[in-house]
């Protein structure tokens, strides 16, 4: 099965090196190039590409405004950004945009294809130390007065496993944490990404947040 790409950067020779790039692999594709947040949106549903790699920085729409368009619009469209580690609010409010992940422009060129078949499998790319870095960042921030999301359908049970994967906790540390199996800290974490509407992990981790469930404290 071919991976669908299309090209978000406001700069020629950046989306030229990732064409030339991703000609070189068998199971990518691209399906279209797009300058501007605006066209972004529009090839989106035009050529209904799986993976969308798109630049941040870009003139009018930008990449977090396009990202959300995107990922609202309902389709099976994955958005993953390309951003520096230096950058990190855009980087949270493009995660909260909806995008699945993120690339370092200057990261190996066969990581960046990795990543491309990583999101296309419907996985977010943050491993666990990244998603420690981004709960970090969280944590130095002043914790709401009041929670900005509810959990309405959320059991006691998932409300500790989402509390654990706001910690940063994969499935494996979460089943210990609570003394059960991995396949059934899986389970519940397939359930909270279709009671909270979250695209992946990240979006969980999010959720943790937004619901007053993980604190600076916690």
């Amino acid at each position: 099965m071919t991976v669908r790409v299309l090209l978000v950067d406001d700069q020629p020779l950046i989306r030229a090196g990732l064409r030339v790039l991703i000609a070189d692999a068998p199971d990518l594709d691209v399906v279209g190039e797009a300058g501007t947040g605006t066209e972004a949106v529009r090839l989106a549903r035009e050529v209904v590409p799986d993976v969308v790699l798109m630049d941040l920085r870009m003139p009018g729409m930008d990449g977090i405004q396009a990202t959300r368009a995107i990922t609202a619009h309902g389709g099976s469209a994955r958005v993953l950004v390309l951003t520096t580690f230096d950058d990190d609010e855009h980087v949270h409010a493009a995660l909260r945009a909806g995008a699945s992940g993120f690339l370092v422009k200057d990261m190996a060129l066969d990581d960046i294809l990795g990543a491309v078949r990583v999101v296309a499998a419907g996985d977010a790319l943050i491993a666990p130390g990244v998603t420690r870095r981004l709960i970090a960042e969280f944590a130095r921030r002043p914790t709401p007065a009041a929670p900005s999301r509810t959990l309405d359908g959320v059991t006691e049970r998932e409300r500790e496993v989402l509390t654990l994967v706001g910690r940063g906790l994969s499935n494996g540390e979460i089943a210990a944490e609570l003394v059960i199996s991995v396949a059934t800290a899986k389970a519940h974490v397939a359930r909270l990404f279709t009671k909270l509407g979250a695209r992946d992990r990240v979006h969980l981790v999010i959720a943790a947040y937004d619901a007053g469930l993980v604190s600076a404290a916690g």
